[in-house]
């Protein structure tokens, strides 16, 4: 029997640098999310960075928001 294929690493990006990079690669905005995506290579983990603006909200509801976006592409990935 053969084990189901194990889910990819998501690194979380943490670094102004990483989100430079990123920020080259394609880009899809929405009127309340912009999502910004860009290879770093063939194989290897996936990368994650989430900001939010205090247009969100006051700093619980911002933390709030990037763990659920955080649990959602973890189950999506």
């Amino acid at each position: 029997m053969t084990a189901p294929p194990k889910a990819p690493e998501i690194e979380r990006l943490r670094k102004r640098a990483q989100f430079l990079f990123v920020r080259a690669g394609a880009r899809a905005a929405r009127p309340t999310v912009m999502v910004e995506a860009r290879r770093r290579a063939e194989t290897g983990s996936i990368g994650l960075g989430l900001t939010a603006s205090r247009k969100v909200g006051i700093a619980v509801v911002r933390n709030r928001a990037r763990r659920r976006l955080r649990e959602a592409a973890r189950q999506l990935l």
